[in-house]
């Protein structure tokens, strides 16, 4: 009977403690249910943490306000849409970075990134853009691969245009690749023919970068090569810095002229180093203030002014500056070169402290420019007058004169000055003698190799009316 009772006691314990148990775990369900939070299992685990705290809560990044670009005021190509593998099209993505920017309130960068590379068709980049453009070029630009690659409907005559720009800058350490090769071997080119005639054909080729009725411009710290004609081409801009770059292109690539300036006005180009087949610079007609400096050239065919005249043309250029240069194995140095016919004036001119190494023509004027040896002998001319050659000095092959002044025969060169020119032979110790044809001028020092054919004082035949003044 104890026994019993005893019994009976721990079950009325246990079940009284279970009793409990239950109404705990019951309340207990029904204070978390009333807050609305169901219990879920994660198996994501948490980083470790050095001190216990709070559980973090997950809360999504906040999407940028423009979607293709996170960065204000920096426009990256690959974020437009370019793949940047040089075989895809990426005309249509760098066309509306560059339009996006173009339209910003503020001054705006597109990015051409390292380590890609964008091929483009044909283009016409657009302003004026509402405010200070930089393009950025860290890869690589590339046009459609040669002739047959080249859309049909696209122009022949021109890759990369900036038309009506007014404060940009073409910057970056990447690469403008023109893939002129294929262009280059179009019949109709020099030097492609038998015996180094053209053929008939199809000769449209295109320049690499042109600026169009632009501003403010500038060019730093790229390398462009191969371009199929012209590496740069500014036509009827004004402010134009040229700064640091690298124009690359084989020796007997035709015209391919690494910057040449028309009716470009205020033009500085510096510190850069041009090798090609044709001029390293070249300026045309209507240029002013133009301002050459440290350039090294060469090979190719030298810092030109012309051709001017052609089809008896007006032309006119003042102003010019180049110094402080090196001209390497070139077919030209220092050249002004006219046709015959012709018509205006080029004036203040300058070539100073250039060195000259291994060039067939270092110092040239030539009022009978010819492509060919068909052409008509005609009385009118440019009129060339006050140009000074000032520490023209180093080496020229000694298959052309040092020397060159080959001056119209109605039109004669006045007012040439030549001062400290020493020029030798590069190879042998024979010299060649200058040539001088209707020039007129004097030495203020004595030139090696000695000059006396420069005629002294001002023509008689030449009337103040006769000349076409700018």
């Amino acid at each position: 009977m104890k026994k019993l009772s005893k019994l009976s006691l721990v079950c009325v314990i246990f079940f009284g403690f279970f009793l409990l148990s239950t109404q705990a775990r019951w309340h207990n369900h029904t204070k978390h249910s009333k807050h609305n939070h169901p219990h879920k299992i994660s198996y994501i685990s948490q980083p470790p943490s050095s001190s216990p705290g709070p559980a973090a809560s997950y809360s999504p990044p906040e999407e940028p306000k423009n979607p293709y670009n996170s960065t204000p005021g920096v426009f990256n190509v690959r974020l437009y849409g370019a793949v940047g593998d040089g075989q895809t099209d990426d005309t249509q993505a760098f066309k509306m970075a560059w339009d996006t920017a173009c339209q910003s309130e503020s001054p705006a960068k597109i990015i051409v990134p390292n380590h890609f590379t964008i091929m483009i068709q044909s283009t016409i980049f657009t302003g004026p853009c509402l405010s200070g453009l930089v393009l950025q070029v860290d890869g690589v630009i590339v046009p459609p691969d040669g002739p047959e690659s080249w859309p049909k409907n696209n122009s022949r005559r021109q890759w990369l245009v900036f038309y009506r720009i007014n404060k940009m800058s073409l910057q970056g350490s990447g690469v403008i690749d023109g893939r002129g090769d294929k262009w280059w071997q179009l019949p109709c080119k020099p030097h492609m023919g038998i015996n180094g005639t053209t053929l008939p054909g199809p000769c449209d080729s295109p320049v690499a970068i042109r600026f169009f009725m632009s501003s403010n411009l500038t060019v730093q710290g790229l390398r462009i090569k191969n371009s199929p004609q012209f590496h740069f081409r500014f036509d009827g801009c004004i402010n134009v810095n040229v700064d640091s770059i690298s124009i690359s292109a084989p020796a007997r690539s035709p015209n391919t002229d690494g910057i040449h300036i028309e009716n470009t006005n205020d033009v500085k180009i510096y510190n850069s180093v041009i090798s090609n087949g044709d001029d390293c610079v070249s300026i045309g007609s209507g240029c002013y203030d133009v301002d050459i400096r440290n350039i090294t050239c060469g090979p190719g065919h030298g810092i030109s002014i012309g051709s001017l005249g052609k089809h008896n043309s007006r032309a006119c250029v003042k102003n010019i500056t180049v110094r402080d240069s090196i001209i390497r194995v070139s077919d030209n140095g220092v050249r002004i070169k006219t046709w015959q016919g012709g018509s205006g004036e080029v004036s203040g001119v300058t070539f100073s402290n250039i060195h000259m190494d291994n060039v067939r023509n270092p110092i040239m004027i030539d009022q009978f420019y010819c492509l060919t040896k068909q052409c008509s002998n005609q009385t009118a001319a440019v009129y060339v007058s006050n140009i000074l050659y000032s520490g023209i000095k180093g080496t020229y092959d000694v298959r052309n004169a040092p020397m060159h002044f080959g001056c119209s025969d109605s039109m004669p060169c006045t007012n040439l000055t030549l001062s400290y020119v020493e020029l030798l032979p590069a190879v042998g110790d024979m010299m060649s003698d200058p040539y001088c044809w209707n020039a007129y001028g004097q030495l203020q020092t004595v030139t090696i190799p000695p000059i006396s054919c420069l005629l002294e004082g001002a023509p008689r035949t030449l009337l103040s009316d006769e000349i076409d003044r700018c």
